[in-house]
């Protein structure tokens, strides 16, 4: 049985953005490959997420957060068709949540967007951010900026609205194509690793509360 959601991922008229590879042969590769086998033994997603007593933390976050943007990035590219200026013009989590844009460029002031338009923002901007070897960099022994935990934050919190706007306004879209499972399954993932180095604030998980309390326990 053919699985949509595969397809859809490979579909080569769907313009993903390139991923951020972790090159083979250096230590990040590494890392990520010890990241990926203890997910891919089976290992409970709580334990999985824990710093190995051998790793340092920037290193382990560094991995996560570029894997979480990769994954959360296929996620949405599946439902896009989906989320149109028409069907979403507000970027929300249901009638209680609506996130505006505000970066360093254009949009000084927090500015209400289409869920599109802000979707593209801010995967643009997440894209800029860790390609940028003075804040993610590729080698390790390369210090991190000493604010790196700030802005791995303010991206985890940003990622997180994705996963908000999918889960209340496209979860039809997701149970349809048969990927609920691997979704449900990032999303655990990414709350117990976000947890696990407190790295967003309690409040901005609130939109998923109830959810989260059925689903990682």
């Amino acid at each position: 049985m053919s699985n949509p959601f595969l397809k859809q991922v490979f579909n080569k008229d769907k313009t993903f953005r390139p991923k951020r590879k972790f090159e083979p042969g250096t230590q990040r590769f590494e890392l990520h490959k010890k990241a990926q086998a203890s997910l891919n033994a089976g290992l409970d997603l709580k334990l999985a997420v824990q710093l190995p007593s051998d790793e340092e933390l920037n290193d382990w976050v560094a991995v996560h957060v570029v894997d979480f943007f990769n994954r959360i990035n296929l996620i949405y590219g599946t439902i896009s068709d989906n989320c149109t200026e028409q069907s979403c013009p507000v970027m929300s989590g249901g009638p209680k949540y609506e996130y505006r844009w505000q970066d360093e460029q254009k949009y000084r002031k927090p500015t209400a967007l289409s869920a599109p338009k802000y979707m593209n923002l801010l995967m643009d901007w997440i894209e800029v951010q860790i390609n940028n070897e003075d804040i993610f960099p590729t080698n390790v022994g390369t210090p991190f900026p000493k604010n790196f935990l700030q802005v791995v934050k303010k991206i985890l919190s940003r990622l997180f609205r994705v996963f908000v706007h999918v889960y209340i306004h496209h979860f039809d879209r997701i149970t349809q194509m048969g990927s609920e499972a691997h979704v449900n399954t990032c999303y655990k993932h990414f709350y117990y690793f976000v947890k696990e180095f407190n790295l967003i604030d309690t409040k901005e998980l609130e939109p998923l509360k109830e959810m989260t309390s059925r689903m990682c326990h």
